[in-house]
């Protein structure tokens, strides 16, 4: 590989580069291998610059490299194509015959290929198709050497005859589909591999009274086991299965007449599109070939008529619907799913497909650039639209495979931290941010530019679902069978459900208009409603969400004029019951969906700040402008939740909008607050006041739920001693006035409910203190008289709300030279883990989804960041961070915090904040899995980056096990008295 090395990454930080090249010495001289590297370095000049470049900015390929640095040395010397080949020979791995013994082998044959495809990928070795290719071609292997041991254990127990001793798999009736990317041989560096998997039960060959139906599943579930179970190998792919018919419904592995019933009669479009791709890909790969071959009439459409169009463009508007909106930035945009990304060159390839490739098999192909080259040759585009769409499809995959490469993650998504998106453009090879952003957005506009343009006069959208007559007293038997045939178990109480509806017993039905809006509705509510996790749950939520509606004509039209809202409404519907309700007595919240910039945009703190401002002025009295504060944090809520649910913000950012809403509304409502004091009281001469955010809001971390930790400072001259209103109040009382009122203009339930809980107990004495707390008085107590966790809560102390700039500046000094005072640290620690063994004990976890306590927890983390703020403050001022994902990075610069244990503890916190965000956003009470809705579960588990619920427990176990043994390592012990 070494010699054919074209460019590659690149390292502008020398520092940081030799930093990093250093742990590359130290593993080369412990494993003597010193002078075998200078020969290679010698040999081939650019071989040290490429790997240094590739390690100083590529966690995850370093780990690879220094795990083993003698497979290292012979990957570079070695031709790529004789290591994959090596790796990909399907009888490679029979030699194992215990399961661990077969994923041990697999795991490290993949850390082998993600090395070997990663540096010949980045050095420009291999074109693109050759990487996907190989890492395509070890998923196919390494499912059918699982295939193989479960046959083999099969036929130990006398359950299974093989045909073929050598190939069990073969004419045995079980074979796995591969799809999507790994269908088309496309996979990234990162991906899943979708599966959907099938047997013949007649071709089954099982002895001894061995069912189909039992073994099939159970061996899928080995399979999955053995491919995506984290080891301290790692993991080969994670799997997902849930693109088989009906997963909700179905087995893990289905007959194949039970999957032919099913696409005959209930395929759906989205369906057609994911089998382009699909491709035996291990077990009997002739059945596979077979089904497909008999699959092929649903997939192909004989003739292109307008019917075939529709479909076509139902799938357009569902993929808009889904994930299509939003502007084309950089930092935090999504390569694959975002506008001019990834998915829009394969999903221009794949409608003309399915427009055309029923009359011409030659467009029936499954690699995207290959589909690309036939719509030429077919004259469905130009070549100038192949070039361009094929060059920004390289770059693009080239760039995703590089945000992957980073640290191994499962993200199409460009980072917004500054540091983190020059590791990947400097992965791409680019010094300058700029060249990189010009050079990115050049193809995000031309692929958009072709996307765009895919269907310029699109026709309405119409869906004929059959029969759905909700008139007369008796059901109508047809209309049964198209409610069954979408999905609906109950499909009598759904016909009665909607035959009230038009008996106008709700206020939003109670007009003509209304209910003749609603009956022109009904294909498409009941289609969207058929596509949710469960047809029947989700047309209750949606009974009850029209039910709490004051009028229907507006909404009604809405949701006809703009499918793509009622998709969202039912997947709001089916996993968020807390924003179901902020939308029944908020429904003109829609309306900001309808702009095509929604989904994009982040709002900024200047646009929220903005926005309150115009609310609050239109207000006529004091009174009023409560309530509209009150609606306008319900509203953003709502939709920074809909842009959270639909993957258009990160939960990091979701954490972020809501403190810069909540500050808002706090600076606000502070100011009217005091000009209501003062008209009772009068003025307080000379005095100054800051509102100080503790907590998550002081760490800009909030959730929906979250309450506000504050505490209010004041200042006054000596010689101040009361207001000069006609009812004067002396400073501790007149403050502590104002403090009571701004709880009570935050907290008193109104029409419009309650804005925010708030919590002052972290003041100075905590609920025996004064209300308000003087400054000098403050800092005088916190240098003599706090207590340790007072400290820990200072760390993420910050000013939102001010006077003065001036008071601003003496706070922020204040509390610096207290967060930097000398410390006893043995002595610090002990009362950390004294403290923390403490809460343990009065707040004992019982599950592991009690994020915050359980041993390992949210807790844990940021008790570990605030105890290196306060034990390293003083020598490294740069740690003195409100945000604990920051402070803790800042550790690791300071050198206080070692990388091995950040990269256990930031990426668990960052897992915690997403399922934090989506449990506190969807639900309004504790969280049980065994009874939460499957959307929201489906919510947690993409959240998570997991292919099930189970895998995502698991992991976090696994994480909470990781972050209590790093705490203990750090801090101490935590001793939980009996």
């Amino acid at each position: 590989m070494a010699q054919r090395l074209d460019g590659g990454p690149v390292a502008p930080d020398e520092r940081l580069a030799q930093a990093h090249w250093q742990d590359i010495e130290k593993a080369i001289e412990k494993a003597e291998m010193s002078e075998a590297f200078a020969e290679a370095f010698r040999t081939y000049p650019a071989l040290k610059p490429f790997l240094t470049g590739v390690v100083t900015n590529s966690a995850f390929l370093k780990e690879l490299a220094l795990r083993d640095i003698a497979r290292l040395l012979r990957i570079v010397l070695t031709a790529p194509e004789a290591t994959i080949t090596n790796l990909c020979l399907h009888d490679a791995y029979d030699a194992e015959i215990s399961e661990a013994g077969l994923m041990q082998a697999l795991r490290r044959a993949k850390q082998e290929l993600a090395l070997t495809t990663g540096l010949a990928d980045l050095g420009g070795v291999w074109p693109l198709e050759m990487v996907t290719g190989a890492l395509s071609d070890f998923a196919d292997v390494s499912l059918n050497a699982c295939v193989r041991l479960c046959y083999r254990d099969l036929q130990a127990r006398g359950r299974f005859d093989p045909a073929d001793p050598a190939s069990p798999e073969k004419q045995a009736g079980f074979f796995i589909l591969a799809m999507g990317k790994h269908g088309a041989g496309e996979l990234n560096y990162s991906s899943d591999i979708d599966l959907i998997v099938l047997y013949e039960p007649e071709y089954s060959r099982l002895q001894n009274g061995a069912e189909p139906p039992v073994e099939f599943v159970r061996m899928t579930r080995r399979i999955v086991k053995m491919m995506s179970e984290r080891t301290g190998d790692g993991y080969v792919f994670r799997t997902d299965l849930r693109l088989r018919p009906d997963p909700g419904a179905t087995p893990l592995a289905i007959s194949v007449p039970a999957a032919l019933v099913y696409y005959e009669s209930l395929g759906q479009n989205w369906e057609r599109a994911a089998l382009i791709k699909a491709r035996p890909c291990a077990g009997d790969i002739a059945a596979g070939e077979s089904f497909l071959s008999e699959i092929r009439p649903f997939i192909w459409r004989k003739y292109l008529d307008y019917a075939a169009i529709s479909d076509v463009h139902s799938i357009k508007r569902q993929i808009h619907a889904h994930k299509g909106f939003g502007k084309i930035t950089v930092a935090g945009h999504n390569v694959k799913l975002g506008r001019g990304g990834i998915r829009e060159v394969e999903f221009f390839a794949q409608t003309q497909q399915l427009i055309a490739g029923g009359r011409n098999p030659d467009l029936r192909t499954r690699q995207t650039l290959v589909t690309l080259e036939e719509l030429v040759s077919h004259g469905w585009i130009d070549t100038v639209t192949k070039d361009e769409l094929t060059e920004a499809y390289i770059y693009l995959r080239k760039v995703e495979h590089c945000i992957q490469m980073v640290n191994d993650e499962q993200t199409h998504i460009l980072p917004t931290d500054a540091d983190a998106l020059a590791r990947v453009y400097h992965l791409m090879g680019y010094t300058s941010q700029e060249t990189f952003t010009r050079d990115l957005l050049t193809r995000f506009r031309t692929v958009q530019h072709h996307y765009s343009g895919l269907f310029e006069n699109e026709p309405e959208l119409t869906d004929s679902l059959g029969n759905l007559v909700f008139t007369g007293d008796s059901d109508d038997p047809d209309t049964l069978a198209t409610l069954e045939r979408l999905g609906f178990k109950r499909p009598s109480e759904a016909i009665r459900i909607i035959r009230e509806w038009h008996y106008g017993r709700y206020p939003a039905m109670r007009t003509a208009k209304s209910r003749e809006r609603l009956t022109e509705l009904h294909p498409v509510l009941l289609d969207a409603l058929a596509k949710t996790d469960n047809a029947d749950s989700a047309l209750l939520s949606f009974d009850a969400f029209l039910s709490k509606l004051p009028a229907g004509v507006q909404l009604f039209g809405l949701l006809r004029s703009n499918p793509h809202l009622l998709n969202l409404l039912a997947t709001v519907m089916g996993s968020a019951p807390r924003m179901a309700e902020i939308v029944s007595k908020r429904v003109h919240v829609l309306d900001a969906v309808l702009d095509p910039a929604f989904f994009g945009d982040v709002p900024t703190q200047e646009q929220i700040v903005s926005g309150l401002e115009t609310t609050l002025g239109q207000a006529r009295f004091y009174e009023e402008a409560l309530d509209r504060a009150r609606i306008f944090v319900q509203e953003q809520q709502f939709l920074l939740g809909l842009r959270l649910l639909t993957d258009s913000i990160t939960p990091l950012q979701m954490g972020e909008c809501l403190s810069y809403l909540a500050q808002a509304v706090l600076e606000q409502l502070l100011s009217r607050v005091w000009h209501e004091l003062e008209e009772a009281h009068g003025k307080m001469p000379g005095a100054q006041v800051a509102l100080l955010a503790m907590g998550k809001l002081g760490g800009q971390e909030i959730t929906c739920s979250s309450d506000l930790d504050l505490i209010l400072l004041y200042e006054v001259p000596e010689d101040t001693l009361e207001s000069d209103g006609k009812r004067s109040l002396a400073p501790t009382q007149y403050f502590a006035r104002l403090t009571q009122r701004l709880v009570s203009a935050l907290t008193a339930p109104t029409a419009e409910g309650v804005l925010f809980e708030v919590d002052f107990r972290l003041r100075p004495s905590g609920n025996s203190g004064p209300l308000a707390t003087r400054f000098s008085s403050f800092t005088e107590y916190q240098r003599k008289e706090a207590w340790t966790w007072e400290h820990m809560a200072l760390t993420r102390a910050r000013v939102i709300a001010s006077t003065c700039a001036t008071f601003t500046s003496q706070i922020e000094e204040g509390i610096r030279t207290i967060k930097a005072g000398d410390r006893d640290v043995a002595k610090l620690a002990a009362e950390v883990a004294d403290m923390r063994a403490r809460i343990q004990k009065e707040k004992p976890a019982k599950s592991p989804w009690d994020l915050k306590q359980i041993p390992g927890g949210l807790v844990d983390i940021e008790f570990i960041a605030q105890f290196l703020q306060l034990s390293h403050g003083a020598a490294h001022s740069s740690v003195l961070q409100q945000k604990t994902e920051t402070a803790l990075q800042a550790c690791v610069k300071a050198g206080v915090l070692s990388e091995a244990h950040a990269e256990i503890l930031v990426p668990q916190l960052r897992l915690y904040e997403a399922l934090s965000q989506i449990l506190k956003l969807t639900l309004s009470g504790k969280f049980d899995p065994q009874t939460a809705p499957r959307g929201l579960l489906d919510l947690l588990v993409m959240a998570g980056g997991q292919p099930t619920f189970d895998h995502l427990t698991r992991l976090l176990e696994e994480g909470q096990e990781n972050v209590r043994n790093v705490f203990e390592e750090i801090v101490g012990p935590v001793r939980v008295s009996s």
